[in-house]
């Protein structure tokens, strides 16, 4: 009953309007109330019943010169005016077409320029010249670290440069990493100098990671770089790769013995190389690996110049390894200067000198050679078969028969163009007696010869003699020469008795002055005493004064008496 009752109540109940809102209908009157329909439209056109009369022509349809002003605004607002199609501005291109990249000439000068604008780094002018020459040079640059990305970057497609010296340039990995992918797309470049650069093995593995497929290189220079055994592995593992090397400087790295194996394994699968400089490096301490390396090195038939200075190799393991590195019949130079070499050593090294049949210079200077070495090797010379051309041995002291040996090997045919260089001659001594008489009136020259009073001793024996030629006893012979100024040693005046004795006595010892006034005179002929003035005549006497006396005399007497 509720229920029924609640629902009557709601059915009867009045609602009060308080606002009406007329809604617009969404629906479109139907066709026949559209109001364009109201534009009649004329059956005939007029322009066309006269045109096909033949009294009217349309024209070309371009607008009428006499309706169009000189002002070019005047023209786009003429209601006769034909607007042309707008085009697409590029939003169609930019939608569905990938962005459009700018390109760069091949010589990568303006990408080099780009490149360096946008990581603002100032460009080297140096380097961006020379990427149109055949060699860039920028050794003691002092490169910013960044700027070796754009370098890299505008080498990739070069095609003029060949040689890139970048010495004494301090190279970081980043450095590296661009330079190892320039060498992937360059096919330009054949010789790389990174002397100095200290690039470590961090960036030795980043610029060796695939440098194994660039085919145009021949030349690379890894001087002064802190490699150590870690990166010469890597350098090796490179070579196994099939690396088409021809010049490699391994100097100033620290390579030890455990690089020398690695590399002895490398050369053994690929070896092409016909220049190597293995200097400054630790070789004596591992001389069996060294005789490994040096056998392998002598079956290359490409080896041209071997550098193995400043290595402190001695012994007779090293002799032994290099005289079987002289087995190589195409070896031109081999540099062994500033090493410990002696001995028996250098006797293995003449042995084959033989079989060097290209061997051109042979460096041993600064070795400790005795004379007999240095003669050893210049004997190898006095053989046709020998082709040797410049033996080096400077700083090695030689002795005369070395000397004459020398000429007459340089004096032969065959050795017309010969150098043959050596240190010091070290002259053999022969004892050639000395004349004691000159020895002794030097010191008596030297005693004489004082700053407070000068005399001449040559003169002073020969007024002694003058005054008194007989023999002079050495006691009388010291008191006399003392008082006129001349301070002799009593030893001095000993030896001038016994080299100028006078008669025998056994009372005293005599000089012979005689004597030695004629040694003097042969050996200070200049020394001469003033000729002494002749002796005044006697006078006359006086005949007339005498008489007077005489009488005066005889008067005295005679007065006298």
């Amino acid at each position: 009953m509720s229920s029924e009752y609640s629902l009557d109540k709601i059915t009867n109940s009045v609602v009060e309007v308080i606002f009406e809102k007329q809604l617009s209908s969404s629906e479109e009157p139907p066709i026949d109330e559209w109001s364009s329909l109201d534009y009649e439209v004329p059956d005939e056109n007029i322009k066309r019943q006269k045109q096909a009369e033949g009294l009217y022509d349309p024209g070309s349809g371009e607008i009428c010169t006499k309706y169009i002003p000189l002002s070019a605004s005047s023209v786009l607002r003429h209601v006769y005016y034909n607007y042309p199609g707008i085009r697409d501005p590029g939003i169609e291109d930019a939608l569905l077409k990938p962005e459009y990249k700018l390109q760069y000439p091949s010589d990568g000068c303006d990408l080099y320029l780009d490149l360096c604008k946008e990581i603002d780094v100032c460009p080297v002018r140096a380097f961006h010249r020379g990427l149109l020459q055949e060699k860039i040079d920028l050794r003691y640059y002092g490169i910013n670290p960044k700027g070796f990305r754009p370098m890299a970057k505008a080498l990739k497609t070069n095609s003029f440069v060949k040689i890139l010296d970048l010495t004494d340039n301090w190279i970081s990995n980043d450095g590296c990493f661009h330079l190892g992918e320039m060498l992937l797309d360059n096919v330009t470049l054949t010789e790389i100098n990174l002397a100095g650069c200290r690039m470590g093995v961090k960036g030795a593995k980043m610029l060796l990671n695939n440098i194994h497929l660039n085919r145009t290189l021949r030349s690379l220079n890894l001087s002064k770089n802190e490699l150590g055994d870690q990166g010469v592995e890597l350098l090796a593992n490179v070579f196994l790769k099939g690396f088409d090397l021809r010049k490699l400087n391994l100097s100033f790295n620290k390579i030890t013995g455990r690089s020398f194996l690695v590399l002895s394994e490398a050369f053994e699968a690929n070896n092409k190389l016909t220049h190597l400089d293995l200097s400054w490096n630790i070789i004596s301490s591992s001389p069996k690996e060294f005789f490994v390396l040096c056998t392998l090195l002598s079956v290359n038939l490409s080896l041209e110049e071997l550098n193995l200075s400043w290595n402190s190799l001695n012994g007779d393991h090293m002799g032994n390894a290099i005289k079987i590195l002289l087995a190589n019949p195409k070896v031109r130079l081999l540099n062994l200067s500033n090493n410990k070499l002696a001995g028996k050593a250098v006797k293995d090294i003449g042995m084959n000198l033989r079989k060097a049949k290209k061997l051109e210079t042979l460096d041993l200077s600064y070795n400790p050679l005795s004379r007999d070495d240095a003669i050893k090797l210049l004997e190898r010379l006095q053989e046709r078969r020998v082709k040797l051309k410049r033996l080096l041995l400077d700083n090695v002291i030689v002795n005369e028969f070395f000397m004459t040996l020398r000429e007459e090997i340089l004096s032969c045919d065959f050795r017309s163009d010969t150098v043959i260089t050596y240190g010091s001659v070290d002259k053999i001594f022969v004892c050639h007696p000395k004349d004691m008489r000159e020895i002794i009136f030097d010191r008596c020259e030297a005693i004489c010869k004082s700053k407070k009073k000068s005399i001449d001793i040559a003169l002073l024996i020969q007024e002694l003699y003058r005054d008194d030629p007989s023999p002079i006893g050495t006691r009388f012979f010291t008191r006399i020469v003392r008082d006129r100024g001349a301070q002799l040693d009593d030893d001095l005046i000993e030896q001038l008795a016994n080299w100028f004795p006078g008669p025998k006595s056994q009372k005293m010892k005599l000089i012979n002055l005689a004597a030695i006034v004629d040694y003097l005179k042969r050996k200070w002929p200049d020394r001469k005493l003033p000729p002494t003035p002749p002796p005044e005549p006697e006078p006359v006497p006086d005949l007339k004064k005498n008489k007077k006396g005489v009488k005066n005399k005889k008067t005295t007497k005679n007065k006298k008496k």
